[in-house]
């Protein structure tokens, strides 16, 4: 399997996970009571908040296309930045509210998810400036 394919693969992967945690949420009796009230843990999920949420969803979902189209060089940076977003952010969730015991179940997955899509981009990255001539 090639690089781009091993990458989209990952993101759908990745994607996925993210999904279900979401689906599962809104399973949990106490936290669809919160979302129905539109204030959940202390957050007001307004429209703009929604928008936030649906701009950080879209940057997996378009990774599994932008692996498998762009040149080499941009796909490591554009997964190095896509993962380290992720990462970051899923991170930064933990520290919101009191996180359930699936929601951790599913962060540990994701977090060691975009971990490995930002180390696996970043050596692809060396072994392209390594076989790429050097401009005189």
């Amino acid at each position: 399997m090639n690089k781009k394919d091993v990458l989209s693969t990952i993101w759908v992967f990745v994607t996925i996970n993210y999904l279900y945690c979401d689906l599962i949420g809104l399973m949990d009796a106490s936290l669809l009571k919160q979302y129905l009230t539109g204030q959940v843990e202390g957050m007001t999920i307004s429209r703009e908040f929604l928008l936030y949420a649906g701009i950080l969803m879209e940057i997996p979902i378009s990774m599994i296309l932008l692996s498998k189209i762009l040149p080499d060089k941009a796909n490591a940076w554009a997964n190095i930045s896509a993962s380290l977003v992720k990462t970051l952010v899923m991170v930064a969730t933990l520290f919101m509210g009191t996180p359930t015991i699936y929601y951790l179940f599913f962060a540990v997955i994701e977090i060691s998810t975009t971990i490995f899509v930002f180390v696996y981009a970043l050596q692809w990255l060396k072994t392209l400036r390594v076989s790429s001539p050097i401009a005189a």
